[in-house]
């Protein structure tokens, strides 16, 4: 049997992180979680913040560990994280500042200030990304009307993973896929839209060189080598962002199948070779960010399984600790259909307490308030599973398909009553797996990079033979049916 090849995976989130050993031997993909960590903002004089020296702190023990568990050589090294929050780097490549966190205040209102300068439609059909208020390009803005140093001082823009990549193998880039999520790249190419941050007072001049997933920047700098105990390690650009990651190694059934990311934001779209600018995409809130190849991800970005967990947050506050399984398994014990709400309404973006915003939501319906753990999670996991329907509906219009199935991938994909609810609200199949596909595609894609594997197809083929997959078959389809018809409805779906 052939040495394993050696290759570690960095995975940020919202909550927490954790650094993989993945062994490839050259038809199965093998992983091991080998350090996780908690990601904790920090709010500094009212600004809401990220630790992310702290976070490579981390890094660099979990290499250690993965070296350590390894035995030998590690290849390369990826990270992948969220999208477009950024780090500014000054002319001798020291970090300005802090990086703040995508929930921070500081965006409130620019949409509506920044499209009341520039048309919506302008701004869509030349980045082809939808309107959120933590989008790159509206915190640039907030800096630009602070007349922040950073700007002035600033030389080199960095968006999280870039940064990390940076430290790891100084070479200041940003990987395409995650430089899509800013809002400011071209849509149709991979060109900063110049003239759009011109008008917006944002010098284009510190956007960095974007590259395609998959770029070997180099070897580790000597004391990243020296901090591990790694050596000859080379760092690859995977699909930074996790979203695109996680689709690489999505084992889709159908090429016209969807997907489904899980976990604090829902993406739900599907894999296409052009984008869909247009005005009927931009009107159902659907954006078009880019992936491994040259591949689009046309998809809707929903408030995800964020409701469930500061909801528990809540409840723990108040004494009432659960774990997520137990959550799930409550909600079974209420009564269905009663009340829902809109996942993206943008109440439950940044709440002081979600299951009171969750219960002040249902009250402007005129459904009876949920007040009980079984009823608010009720609430939250049916509102998810029809809000999944109703999004696959507007795809199928937009792009003029039928959707045959649903894969769902991520940690949310665990959730085997979330899953089996939205089954029967979409009435087809869902299929779950794998649950480290972001990990698992962060390693193929340097493993491609490593030329151990030909193009996307092959990724995912190494996918089905290295994972399980589980199948949910639609139930109690004509209940389910008319329970979706009121959702619709009630909130214009």
């Amino acid at each position: 049997m052939p040495t394993p090849l050696m290759i570690a995976a960095v995975d940020l989130g919202a909550e927490s992180g954790r650094v993989s050993l993945g062994r490839f031997d050259g038809t199965r993909l093998a992983i091991e979680v080998v350090h996780r960590f908690p990601n904790r903002s920090v709010r500094l004089a009212g600004t809401l913040t990220w630790d992310t020296v702290r976070l490579f702190d981390e890094i660099l023990i979990g290499l250690g560990k993965a070296g350590q568990a390894a035995g030998g050589p590690v290849a390369a090294v990826g990270i992948d994280t969220w999208g477009c929050d950024f780090g500014i780097l000054d002319g001798d490549g020291q970090l300005l500042g802090v990086p703040v966190h995508y929930r921070d205040k500081r965006t409130d209102g620019l949409i509506e200030a920044v499209t009341a300068q520039i048309p919506r439609a302008r701004i869509y059909a030349e980045t082809g990304i939808a309107f959120w208020p933590f989008n790159t390009l509206f915190q640039l803005r907030a800096l630009a009307l602070q007349r922040s140093p950073l700007l002035r001082e600033g030389r080199t823009l960095l968006f999280t993973p870039d940064l990390l990549h940076y430290w790891l193998s100084g070479v200041k880039v940003s990987e395409r896929s995650i430089a899509s999520t800013s809002q400011c790249l071209s849509v149709g190419d991979d060109v900063w839209q110049a003239d759009l941050l011109a008008a917006l007072e944002i010098p284009a001049g510190i956007m960095p060189p974007v590259v395609p997933s998959g770029t070997v920047l180099g070897p580790i700098l000597d004391d990243v080598a020296a901090a591990t105990g790694l050596s000859c390690t080379r760092v690859i650009t995977p699909a930074s962002h996790d979203t695109a990651a996680a689709v690489a190694a999505t084992p889709l059934s159908d090429p016209r199948a969807a997907y489904l990311s899980s976990g604090t934001w829902s993406l739900l779209g599907v894999e296409s070779d052009t984008p869909t600018p247009t005005v009927d995409a931009l009107e159902a809130g659907f954006t078009n960010e880019k992936g491994v190849g040259q591949s689009y991800r046309f998809l809707g970005n929903i408030m995800g399984l964020w409701l469930v967990q500061q909801s528990r947050a809540a409840w723990a506050r108040a004494g009432a600790a659960h774990d997520y399984p137990d959550l799930a398994a409550m909600a079974t014990t209420a009564a269905p259909f009663r009340a829902w709400v809109n996942p993206n309404d943008l109440r439950f973006y940044a709440p002081d307490n979600m299951v009171s915003a969750v219960q002040e939501a249902v009250a402007e319906t005129g459904a009876p308030v949920p007040r009980t753990i079984p009823e608010t999670m009720r609430t939250l996991l049916e509102s998810l599973a029809f809000t999944y329907r109703a999004t696959v509906d507007k795809l199928e219009r937009l792009k003029g398909i039928q959707v045959p199935a649903l894969h769902i991938i991520g940690g949310g994909s665990q959730n085997e009553i979330l899953s089996q609810w939205t089954a029967n609200a979409l009435g087809r199949p869902v299929i779950t797996g794998p649950v480290e596909g972001t990990t698992m595609g962060n390693m193929l894609v340097q493993l491609q990079a490593l030329g151990e594997v030909a193009d996307l197809a092959d990724i995912r083929r190494v996918v089905q033979a290295s994972t399980d997959v589980h199948t949910y078959e639609p139930q109690d389809a004509a209940a389910w049916a008319e329970a979706y018809g009121r959702f619709a409805g009630e909130f214009g779906f």
